[in-house]
C-alpha cells in the first residue's frame, strides 16, 4: 500500500508500550519511536498479562474502529491510483481563501447537532458542500487525536489540495526523560499526498497513525522534520476556526468559532467516534512550552518539485512545511506571558528573560493595557472585541449552560456502553494499565477522562463565581456590573439555569430516571466510569429505590466501592500505572496512598451565594 522512498523503512512499534503519550519505547529497528498513542497500539494476543487491552471478556477492540497501521519512519508517499475516488491534487498550496473555507467547514460541523465524525461528514446540514461527494458506504472514524487530521485531510481531498502529516515520533533532543516531566517529541516520519493523487478512500484512514504524542512537540523545535503545528499569538488571528487546543493530559480539541465576547468554542472527538462540543476555560490546564500545549495552528504546506504534464496536470513533488521564521503569528506568549502587557514577543524565541517576561513559564504574568490578569481572563479579553468587559451574571449563565451540555453528552456516552452490552460482561480481575489512556473496549466505553472533565467544569463554575466576586469588590477594570447586589443576582441566575438543566437516563428495568443539575452535582463523585457497572451506578445512584433495578452482582458492587478514590480525582494521571486488582485498591485506601484522593474537592458554588441546602 505504501511507496517507500530512499532509505525510509516501515516499522511496527513495540506493543509493550503502555503510554506513548508520556513515554516512547524501543521499536524493532532499535529506534525509540511512537507512531500511535498507547491507547491505539495493536495489543498482543488476548489474555497476555502484559497486554493492557485484555480488560474485558476476551474482547479487546470495538468493531467500530479501523485497524491501526504500522509506524512509518522517514518520508513516505501515498501511491497514486486513478479512478473516481482519486485524491486529485490540482494545486500547490493552501491560500487564505482555502483557510477561510476550512473555517466555514468547521463552523458547519460545530453548529450542527451531529454526534459522530461519520454523521458530521455525511450529514447535509453539517456538511452541506461536500457530503454528496462522499464515496458510497465510506465510514469516517476519528478519536481526539485523529479528528484534526481527519477533518483537515478530508477538506484537502475535497478541494484538490496537497497534504502531509506526521507518522512517527522520537524523543526531542534535550527532552527531559524523567517520569512525570513534560516530555517533548520530534517528528521522524511523514506521509505525503502528492499529484496525481491516491485513492482517498484508502488514504484518509492512514491518518489513524497519529496520536496525542504528535502534538507534544516543543515551541522551540530543533529537529529535522517539522511538526504539523506551531504555537500562535493569542488574538483573533491566531485563535480562530481551525486552531487546535492541546491539553498534555491527553486530549485535543478544534476551535470552530470565536464569538464577539471572546469565547472559543470547540469540537472534540472520543474513542467511540462521538463528537462533542465545549468552550475553552481553566478546566483545560495551562502547561509549559516543552509540552507542546495550548493553542496551535497548522503549518502552511506547499507542494514543491512537481512537474506539469502536457495535459496540464501536476505530477510528483513533495510537501514542504513552513519554518518558524516564515510564520508571522508564531509566538511563545502563551507560555512566558506578556511582561509589561504591551510588547509583542512573537519573534523573541529563547529570550524571555530579556524583555521582562518570566524565565519560568510557571511565573509568567499576563496583562491587558498594563493591568495584570490571569491567563484565562487574558485569553478571553484578547479574543473579544475591543472594550469587552466581563459581566459576572452573563459569565455564570454561559458556564452553567456549557456544563449542562457536557452532562447531555455524557448521556450518549453511557448509552453507547449499555447498547454494547458492556454492563453484562463479567468484571475483569484488573483495571487497565492506565484508566485514562489505554486501548480496546475500555478506551471506547469507559468514561474516566470524560468524567474528570465534567468534574472540572463544576470546579471551574465555583472558581469563576469566586473570582468575579473578588474582582468586583476590587473594582476591577475588567468587570462590568450595573446591579446593586452581585451575590443575589448570581444566585438567581444559578437557580434559574440549574432548574432548566435536566438529563434523563433509562434504568435497567426500562423506567426513565430524570436528574436535575443540583442532584447531579451532589452525586458527581459517585458516578461510575467503569463500563462493566449497571447504568444506575454509572449515574451515581446510592438510594435503595434507584438501585433496586441494578443487576450488578456482589463482585461488581465491591469493585464499585473500591474505585471511590479514583472517582474522587479530577486530574487525569496519565503517567501512572494503574492496573490494580480490587485488593490493590483496598490497600491504597487503607494506606491513603498517592493513587486517587481520599475525599473529593469542593465544587459546590451555593455557599458563595450564602445559600443553605
Amino acid at each position: 500500500m505504501f511507496l517507500l522512498m530512499g532509505s525510509a523503512t516501515t516499522t511496527r512499534a513495540d506493543s509493550e508500550e503502555w503510554l506513548a503519550n508520556a513515554f516512547s519505547t524501543p521499536a524493532k529497528t532499535g529506534k525509540s519511536v511512537s507512531g500511535v498513542a498507547g491507547s491505539k497500539r495493536r495489543g498482543k494476543a488476548n489474555g497476555d498479562p502484559q497486554d493492557s487491552s485484555a480488560v474485558t471478556d476476551g474482547s479487546t477492540s470495538s468493531d467500530k474502529k479501523p485497524d491501526k497501521p504500522d509506524v512509518l519512519i522517514g518520508d513516505h508517499f501515498a501511491p497514486s491510483v486513478a479512478g473516481k475516488w482519486q485524491w486529485r491534487v490540482t494545486r500547490t498550496s493552501w491560500t487564505e481563501t482555502d483557510e477561510a473555507a476550512y473555517g466555514d467547514f468547521l463552523v458547519g460541523i460545530g453548529e450542527s447537532d451531529c454526534k459522530t465524525t461519520h454523521e458530521c461528514l455525511t450529514s447535509p446540514s453539517a456538511n452541506p458542500i461536500y457530503h454528496a461527494r462522499n464515496p458510497p458506504g465510506m465510514q469516517f472514524f476519528a478519536d481526539c487525536a485523529d479528528l484534526p487530521y481527519v477533518l483537515r485531510g478530508y477538506f484537502a481531498w475535497m478541494n484538490g489540495l496537497p497534504f502531509s502529516f506526521s507518522t512517527a515520533v522520537d524523543r526531542h533532543p534535550g527532552s527531559d526523560t524523567s517520569k512525570g516531566s513534560a516530555q517533548s517529541f520530534q517528528i521522524i516520519g511523514r506521509y505525503h499526498i502528492v499529484p496525481p493523487g491516491p485513492d482517498g478512500r484508502l488514504t484518509l484512514p492512514e491518518i489513524s497513525r497519529v496520536s496525542t504524542a504528535h502534538f507534544r512537540t516543543p515551541a522551540v523545535y530543533r529537529a529535522k522534520l517539522l511538526p504539523d503545528y506551531y504555537p500562535v499569538r493569542i488574538d483573533r488571528g491566531g485563535v480562530r476556526a481551525g486552531t487546535v487546543i492541546f491539553d498534555p493530559l491527553g486530549h485535543i480539541a478544534i476551535v470552530y468559532k470565536v464569538t464577539e465576547d471572546g469565547v472559543a468554542h470547540f469540537i472534540d472527538g472520543h474513542p467511540d467516534n462521538t463528537l462533542t462540543r465545549g468552550i475553552f476555560g481553566s478546566e483545560i490546564e495551562r502547561w509549559g512550552p516543552e509540552s507542546g500545549s495550548g493553542f496551535k495552528r497548522w503549518r502552511p504546506q506547499r507542494l514543491v518539485g512537481a512537474t506539469q504534464g502536457r495535459d496540464g496536470r501536476l505530477h510528483g513533488g513533495r510537501v514542504v512545511l513552513a519554518n518558524d521564521s516564515e510564520l508571522s503569528d508564531w509566538s511563545e506568549e502563551q507560555y512566558y506571558g506578556t511582561g509589561d502587557g504591551h510588547s509583542d514577543h512573537s519573534r523573541a524565541k529563547d529570550s524571555a528573560a530579556k524583555d521582562g517576561r518570566a524565565r519560568d513559564w510557571r511565573s509568567a504574568k499576563f496583562a491587558i493595557d498594563g493591568n495584570e490578569i490571569d491567563f484565562y481572563g487574558f485569553v478571553r479579553l484578547r479574543l473579544a472585541n475591543k472594550g469587552f468587559k466581563f459581566n459576572p451574571v452573563d459569565e455564570t449563565r454561559i458556564r452553567i449552560r456549557a456544563t449542562c451540555q457536557e452532562l447531555a453528552q455524557r448521556v450518549d456516552a453511557v448509552d453507547a456502553a449499555i447498547k454494547a452490552g458492556m454492563h453484562q460482561r463479567r468484571q475483569p480481575p484488573r483495571l487497565p494499565n492506565n484508566i485514562y489512556v489505554t486501548q480496546g473496549d475500555w478506551e471506547t466505553y469507559a468514561t474516566p477522562s470524560r468524567d474528570a472533565q465534567l468534574k472540572n467544569t463544576f470546579r471551574v463554575l465555583r472558581e469563576d463565581v469566586e473570582r468575579f466576586l473578588n474582582l468586583s469588590q476590587k473594582s476591577s477594570p475588567f468587570i462590568r456590573y450595573d446591579g446593586n447586589d452581585l451575590r443575589q443576582d448570581l444566585m438567581e441566575t444559578y437557580e434559574a439555569e440549574a432548574a432548566n438543566c435536566n438529563i434523563t437516563y433509562i434504568k435497567s428495568d426500562g423506567v426513565s430516571q430524570t436528574l436535575g443539575f443540583k442532584e447531579i452535582k451532589s452525586r458527581l463523585f459517585k458516578m461510575s466510569f467503569d463500563p462493566h457497572h449497571c447504568v444506575e451506578r454509572r449515574w451515581g445512584a446510592t438510594s435503595s429505590v434507584e438501585l433496586a433495578s441494578c443487576p450488578d452482582d456482589k463482585l461488581k458492587s465491591d469493585w464499585y466501592d473500591a474505585q471511590q478514590r479514583l472517582r474522587n480525582e479530577i486530574v487525569r494521571t496519565i503517567g501512572d500505572r494503574m492496573d490494580f486488582t480490587i485488593e490493590d485498591l483496598r490497600r491504597h485506601a487503607r494506606e491513603d496512598s498517592k493513587f486517587g484522593d481520599a475525599e473529593p474537592p469542593v465544587i459546590d458554588v451555593a455557599p458563595l451565594f450564602r445559600l443553605t441546602q
